[in-house]
């Protein structure tokens, strides 16, 4: 079949497995970089406060911080993984990881509010480029037989990283300023940049008969960004213009389908969605996501509403959660070896169901052992399904489509975390009841849990041979 077919498995695509000793350095340079996106999420979480009064900055400028990043990196990473599938792994991989050290150390110097979101961005734009790259090459160098436990112990590895980075981020801030949260950054990129020099495979990319199509990704981007941007700052801030945006995105995003359907080699080729796989791992994934940041953003607002609780005391609570990811992470993978990606998945998301139950019945009134069974046990839930997730997103295309297909599936990750956060903001805001508008985020937190576990029995158990 031509290699211009997206849908068909390009010639010479398949790649043989690595030795294992390989395989092992190969994944731990993937885990050291995969890591740096969700510790730097959420170190600057407990900076802000300092970087609000060295700038003489207010609120909504230093929440660009935040902002800029999530839509930066959920924005470009199908591109960049587009781009890995016919340029090769190695160079954007360890280019990337490069590109995130110097932007820190950029940062780490920043002398006004507006060069720190500058390489802010930087970062964020280094870390799309090497993510997806680093999840498609897993799924090349990994046999089939062990691939969703690999990427088990990664995602115990995000997990770990996530909750690090608040207790990390104010111990560093306490002790030398809040520009260590960005320097601590090289004692990670270093090692990572040695052991993946020298494991990561100079494998050539899949090549293309047609140019890279540079108005897809512009397009795409466009329309990820202006997502991105009316959940996070649309009907809130601007409640008049933001229905117009809407209908121009919506116009933009037709033209999108328009020109990628009509592409000879798409930078996203829409019939993926059509694979029954490929769309149920990114509707779960979003799905899910939603339902742990809405849960890991409200729980601290709750807390913090009632005596006698400090910020050391809400943090123990939420290790209920991310302990259970880290821990069930590297369980989920081996299940979803030994099983298939399907029945793992669907068992974990359901437990995330249960877990978030109490909260649901009991809205701002869930009493401390019920909350702290009800995150531990969504934490498990979380764990148990997040490696069949990834797996199964990644097998239900070729190898020469992998990175486009992981870049995909952590946009959706990461819209599903904005549209979280969006929901969060209008049901606790100041103008709202607390006790319902808890209430209410909570039911629809457990129902977007039950509608993932739902949609994941579209998955596949096993590898699709396309």
């Amino acid at each position: 079949m031509p290699e211009s077919s997206a849908l068909s498995r390009p010639e010479g695509a398949a790649v043989a497995p690595a030795p294992p000793s390989s395989e092992r350095a190969v994944l731990i340079t993937v885990a050291l970089g995969t890591t740096l996106a969700p510790l730097n999420s959420t170190m600057i979480a407990v900076a802000l406060p300092h970087i609000m009064k060295e700038f003489g900055a207010d609120v909504a400028g230093a929440g660009w911080l935040v902002t800029a990043y999530l839509i930066a990196m959920a924005s470009l990473q199908p591109v960049a993984g587009k781009l890995g599938d016919r340029l090769g792994r190695r160079r954007l991989i360890l280019g990337g990881i490069a590109w995130f050290g110097l932007a820190s150390l950029g940062a780490a110097a920043a002398s006004s509010l507006p060069m720190l979101l500058f390489f802010r961005v930087q970062q964020a734009i280094a870390g799309a480029i090497a993510l997806p790259n680093g999840a498609a090459l897993v799924r090349e160098v990994v046999p089939v037989e062990r691939r969703a436990s690999r990427f088990g112990a990664i995602g115990a590895a995000i997990a770990l990283a996530a909750a690090a980075g608040p207790p990390l981020g104010g111990l560093l801030v306490e002790t030398a300023g809040w520009r260590a949260i960005f320097h601590v950054n090289v004692l990670i990129i270093l090692p990572t940049l040695w052991i993946g020099w020298r494991a990561i495979p100079a494998r050539p990319g899949r090549g293309a008969a047609h140019p890279f199509d540079l108005g897809g990704a512009f397009l795409l981007s466009a329309v990820l960004i202006g997502i991105a941007y009316l959940l996070t700052h649309g009907p809130r801030h601007n409640p008049v213009l933001a229905p117009a945006l809407g209908l121009l995105l919506g116009g933009v995003a037709a033209l999108f389908l328009w020109r990628e359907l009509r592409h000879p080699d798409p930078v996203l080729q829409p019939r993926f969605f059509s694979r029954r796989a490929f769309a149920a791992s990114n509707a779960a994934i979003a799905l899910s996501n939603l339902a742990m940041y809405s849960t890991l953003l409200a729980i601290p607002i709750l807390l913090s509403r009632q005596a006698g609780w400090k910020s050391t005391g809400i943090g123990l609570v939420l290790t209920a959660m991310s302990a259970g990811m880290v821990v069930f992470s590297p369980l989920g993978g081996r299940l979803a070896d030994r099983f298939g990606r399907r029945w793992p998945t669907v068992a974990g998301l359901s437990l995330l169901t249960l877990g978030l139950l109490p909260l649901a019945m009991a809205g701002g009134e869930v009493a401390l052992p019920a909350l702290l069974a009800g995150l531990g046990l969504a934490g498990a839930g979380l764990g148990l399904s997040s490696a069949g997730l990834q797996t199964a997103a990644v097998e239900s295309v070729g190898p020469g489509e992998a990175g486009m297909a992981s870049g995909v599936f952590s946009t959706s990750r990461y819209l599903g975390s904005i549209v979280g956060a969006s929901i969060l903001a209008g049901l606790l805001g100041p103008t709202r009841d607390g006790v319902s508008g808890f209430g209410v985020l909570f039911g629809m937190v457990a129902v977007a849990a039950f509608l993932s576990a739902l949609v994941s029995c579209g998955l596949h158990d096993r590898e699709e041979r396309i």
